[in-house]
């Protein structure tokens, strides 16, 4: 029951964690972490992301620009460029290395200990990851809030709203946060009893070398 509880919760923890590292990833590279609606011109829509602002008219479509300088832009946008770029690369390390360690992976089954070591390590990175995803998008959702609210602005000045991308960023977070639990849960359980064949494999080692203690002595 043991072992079967361990490799559930590292398959589920390992699927968490890819599942939030592919959507922190699509986070990052949408141009959706604000909308703006004109009442204007309903017909016009703007987006902006971390890389670009993009312009949706229903005549032309959608019109991206690139932001011509990492300086100029606000703080939260900035540090957030940095903090998803790192939460893609830890994120894609946590699963590399907890891939490695689980029990269904034929490579170094007999180091047991290795490999509980790597679904920790593996753990503490997908932990890493998600905070490094909820930290960027909570803060720019936060400065949103603000600005939507700020009194100085007049009323008749169109105000940012939440885009698609920050609700993306926080499910990718907290999927990867999950996935690290589950990983951590896996591998600090008690020890699981080894399946059948590595069970005979072992029991037939011991019965060996108390036949070649014995024949040891007996020869003395």
């Amino acid at each position: 029951m043991a072992l079967v509880f361990r490799t559930v919760a590292q398959l589920a923890g390992v699927s968490l964690s890819l599942l939030g590292w592919v959507l922190s990833c699509l986070t990052n590279y949408l141009p959706h972490w604000k909308n703006l609606n004109l009442d204007l011109n309903e017909m016009e829509n703007w987006t902006m992301g971390l890389w670009q602002t993009c312009v949706t008219q229903e005549e032309v479509g959608m019109q991206c620009k690139d932001f011509d300088s990492f300086l100029a832009l606000p703080a939260e946008l900035r540090v957030s460029r940095i903090l998803m770029f790192l939460s893609n690369g830890l994120g894609f390390l946590g699963l590399l290395v907890s891939g490695f360690g689980l029990d269904c992976l034929r490579i170094g089954e007999g180091q047991r200990d290795l490999k509980r070591r790597l679904l920790i390590l593996g753990a503490v990175l997908s932990w890493a990851s998600g905070i490094t995803a909820l930290v960027p998008v909570s803060w720019v959702a936060h400065k949103t809030v603000q600005e939507f609210w700020d009194e100085n602005v007049p009323d008749f000045v169109p105000r940012w709203e939440f885009g698609e991308a920050l609700f993306l960023g926080w499910f990718a977070g907290l999927s990867l946060l999950l996935g690290g639990c589950l990983l951590n849960r896996a591998a600090c359980s008690s020890h699981a009893p080894l399946a059948s064949g590595h069970c005979a494999v072992a029991q037939m080692q011991h019965h060996h070398h108390q036949l070649e203690t014995r024949n040891t002595n007996l020869k003395n």
